[in-house]
């Protein structure tokens, strides 16, 4: 094994532990129905979780490269990382 698949490894097993919450996963299916970004309240109020909750399902999400998070004012918007589906797991969305 070389040193890219060790990374590559390891990423992935970054994404599949953010994606083995229940609660994550329906983040992921949201954003890729909604296909552009959202308000992060929007997205806790879709799926009545509380704001520290969202928060940490946000972070764990943006730190294994699924989503990004952009601030505008007050409120926070999160998108799906499409190319790191591509990258790491073609047709994975798809599969939702």
């Amino acid at each position: 094994m070389n040193i890219k698949q060790l990374k590559d490894d390891e990423v992935r097993v970054q994404i599949f532990k953010a994606l083995a919450d229940p609660a994550r996963l329906e983040i992921i299916r949201v954003l890729r129905d909604k296909g552009d970004e959202m308000g992060c309240g929007e997205i806790g109020e879709n799926l009545a979780l509380s704001k520290s909750t969202i928060s940490y399902h946000f972070k764990t999400l943006r730190e294994a490269g699924l989503t990004t998070t952009r601030r505008e004012a007050r409120e926070k918007f999160v998108k799906l990382r499409y190319d790191t589906f591509e990258q790491y797991f073609t047709n994975f969305l798809d599969s939702l």
